[in-house]
């Protein structure tokens, strides 16, 4: 069981390589790369450009190195992809599977929809079929974000029960709601891997629903609001570092 506070937030992007190589961002959080590539070179080349774009405090390394096949020169036109371009893009996944490439997620600009997705199929070459699905960050998920902060809202220890400072950040939480009137919004918790896989699932399901509670007795409409627990299957970080579960015990908040 996760016996630790919590984090909310979400984070920045997840690429995916492979060769399946996965970039996969959440709002405001670590970029997290995962994939399989052909050997140790490739992967430094796309970690090396992810650092320079993202600043290497912000990347989550998930590459393994496998017997896999790769196309000529896939490794570079993977990196040419990871740019300011791509860091346009939240709440979204950057994945390459050979010379398929699917971009989705968000982008707070509109006009700059279309701009990114040819840009994204120009910098590979022909071969490469570029499939892109971005929509608009709406201004009511932007409230939600800018509201949140990446602060920790806090619980006592292995438990769902809100610690004083969760309940001050949820009182922010609950008039940046009242902003978003007439939107449904799914709030979503996370926890670590440590412990039993059940426990977290249903202690990431008490949380999300302490949150919600929490948030009715502050004049928030309950059939406005959904609770989503995750338990552990989907980190931003990695599990295998105090610093790394920390950042995955986390509560979301999605406007629908």
């Amino acid at each position: 069981m996760n016996k630790h506070k919590k984090k909310s937030g979400m984070s920045k992007l997840l690429l995916i390589v492979l060769p399946i190589v996965s970039v996969l961002s959440y709002a405001q959080k670590p970029v997290v790369i995962e994939g399989a590539v052909p050997n140790e070179a490739a992967k430094q080349e796309i970690l090396n450009k992810a650092y320079m774009t993202y600043g290497r405090e912000n990347v989550v390394d998930k590459i393994q190195v496998r017997t896999v096949a790769a196309p000529n020169g896939w490794s570079s036109n993977v990196s040419k992809m990871i740019g300011d371009d791509l860091k346009k893009v939240q709440q979204g996944q950057l994945s390459v599977r050979g010379t398929q490439v699917n971009l989705t997620g968000k982008i707070t600009n509109p006009q700059e929809i279309q701009q990114t997705s040819t840009k994204m199929q120009s910098l590979v070459p022909s071969n490469f079929k570029v499939n892109t699905q971005l929509t608009v960050n709406a201004a009511e998920q932007q409230i939600i974000d800018a509201a949140l902060k990446n602060r920790i809202i806090e619980f006592e220890s292995g438990s769902a029960v809100l610690a004083p400072s969760g309940m001050q950040i949820l009182n922010e939480m609950a008039v940046a709601l009242n902003k978003v009137g007439g939107k449904k919004v799914k709030i979503i918790g996370h926890t670590d891997s440590s412990g039993d896989g059940a426990k977290n699932l249903a202690l990431s399901q008490e949380r999300a629903v302490a949150v919600k509670n929490y948030l009715v007795s502050k004049s928030i409409a309950a059939d406005s609001m959904s609770a989503e627990g995750l338990g552990s299957n989907k980190p931003v970080a990695d599990n295998a570092t105090p610093d790394g579960r920390k950042k995955n015990r986390r509560i979301e908040f999605e406007v629908l």
